[in-house]
């Protein structure tokens, strides 16, 4: 399901249209990554929590040529389910 998809389900299921909908998706989605970016966590009871994971500094190996390289560290995004969401699937 791609982000027009869901757009079009979220104003079907909650009778609103679409152009309302993929407002209420972009502001969402734009606040959950300016929380993140701030290094919170964004916790949805029932679906999820949305939260910022660090990657520590490592070597890592060119695989074309086998020399070493340095790979920085990094902040990632990341997703836990939450238990109503993990029920849903099942």
């Amino acid at each position: 399901m791609n982000k027009s998809e869901v757009i079009e389900a979220m104003a079907e299921a909650a009778d609103i249209s679409k152009s309302a909908a993929a407002r209420a998706l972009d502001a969402l989605t734009d606040t959950v990554a300016a929380v993140l970016k701030k290094g919170d966590s964004v916790s949805l009871i029932g679906f999820g929590t949305f939260s910022v994971k660090e990657r520590a500094a490592r070597t890592g190996r060119n695989p074309q040529t086998g020399a070493s390289i340095k790979i920085a560290a990094s902040k990632t995004p990341s997703f836990k389910a939450g238990k109503g969401l993990k029920d849903a699937i099942q």
